[in-house]
């Protein structure tokens, strides 16, 4: 059946038109907005795929960052497999090529190599020393702090130790970016390197399902629409399994006397079933409190 011209047609050319010029005005092209949109009809998850494990991930909001001190994941680096090396030399034997180890280390403590960097998919030449050792860092996947946020509070020692030293979340990475990064999850930063963020994005569901850890709403978006361009990307392995945990602390154990420590901490506002929460905070009954 045909379709008589008239106005309706001219309406959409403009639309598109427009779209066009604010693609232009934001530095886009029109076509990634329709990639962008096409990406947004997830695909299903395939059995065994990063997909797949992230939809199994609990989604709650953040906890506070409140408590949280490095040493809460243990003194440094240490030899949590006991092979007579410590994890951070661990962790540059397994990343690095053509290393080379300093005299009398018994073929542990990493002197120089060749890093294939997967954040800035450029090479980094390492050489251990003052002022030069920082060009290559051990970036945690899932950082320290947003696993504090995200469920670690509740752990005993042993089990934060045992996670800050897993190879499974560790990598060793471009110095400069893994600053860059802090303490951001997903939501707030990926590698520069798009084509490593897939198994970026992996990796950080395959430690958060290892441990238990949560992902707020924005970080479970994110992580979707990554993996959304390779539902078949598979969950990396090689990662110590996580130790048993002793019973945790309640999420309720944190206690904020009123809405304005909660304030102060960043954590409002607060919602049932975060750390801290309180009916007291929550007048109208609504699950919110301190807003």
């Amino acid at each position: 059946m045909g379709v008589r011209p008239g106005p309706r047609p001219r309406r959409l050319a403009g639309a598109v038109l427009a779209l066009g010029l604010l693609a232009g005005l934001a530095g886009c092209d029109p076509v990634d907005l329709a990639e962008t949109g096409d990406r947004a009809a997830a695909p299903e998850p395939v059995a065994g795929s990063a997909l797949a494990a992230l939809d199994a991930l609990e989604v709650k909001g953040r906890a506070p960052r409140t408590g949280y001190e490095r040493e809460n994941f243990g003194d440094g680096w240490v030899d949590t497999d006991r092979n007579g090396c410590d994890t951070r030399n661990d962790v540059l034997a397994r990343d690095l090529t053509g290393e080379t180890f300093r005299p009398g280390t018994r073929d542990c403590v990493v002197a120089t190599g060749t890093l294939a960097d997967p954040y800035s998919g450029s090479t980094i030449e390492f050489r251990r020393g003052e002022g030069t050792s920082e060009a290559v860092q051990i970036d945690h996947v899932v950082a320290l702090s947003d696993a504090w946020q995200k469920g670690a509070q509740g752990w005993d020692t042993d089990r934060r130790v045992a996670f800050a030293n897993d190879p499974l979340n560790l990598l060793a990475a471009d110095g400069p970016l893994n600053m860059q990064k802090g303490d951001g999850d997903a939501a707030t930063w990926l590698p520069p390197n798009t084509a490593f963020r897939c198994a970026y994005v992996a990796r950080q569901v395959a430690v958060k399902a290892t441990y238990g850890l949560w992902v707020t709403q924005a970080e479970r978006d994110a992580m979707a629409g990554v993996l959304a361009g390779c539902p078949d990307e598979p969950l990396p392995d090689g990662g110590a399994t996580a130790p048993a945990a002793a019973t945790p602390t309640a999420p309720d154990a944190l206690v904020y006397p009123d809405c304005a420590a909660v304030r102060a901490a960043g954590a409002a506002p607060i919602h049932r079933g975060e750390p801290g929460f309180s009916d007291a905070f929550d007048g109208d009954g609504d699950g919110v409190g301190c807003e």
